[in-house]
């Protein structure tokens, strides 16, 4: 009966070592870092691509995306790039993968 209020997720949260493990596996993954351009410039995961969740373009520049192509997304502590994920899910990405944790469980 209450489970019209759960709502599937449609990405998937990976501990650290799982999430290196996939960018091993998955060299065509995107891997994409949504803190703020500073964030990115003081340190980023090799080959992310910087699209800051706050900026108002964001939706535009995630829906631009290649949606057939899997997604490794974090930020500082896992929460935007949760966010993220939740919003690629809902607009066609199949294959979106959140780093737990974030940047400080890396």
């Amino acid at each position: 009966m209450f489970g019209i209020f759960k709502t599937k997720k449609n990405y998937e949260n990976l501990s650290a070592t799982a999430f290196k493990q996939m960018m091993k596996d998955h060299p065509e993954a995107v891997i994409l870092d949504v803190r703020t351009a500073s964030e990115f410039k003081q340190g980023a995961l090799p080959k992310a691509k910087n699209i800051d969740l706050m900026d108002a373009q964001f939706s535009q520049k995630i829906n631009a995306l290649d949606k057939t192509k899997p997604y490794l997304v974090y930020c500082r502590s896992g929460n935007r790039s949760g966010s993220a994920c939740k919003f690629m899910g809902e607009n066609g990405f199949t294959q979106v993968y959140n780093l737990a944790g974030g940047m400080m469980g890396w």
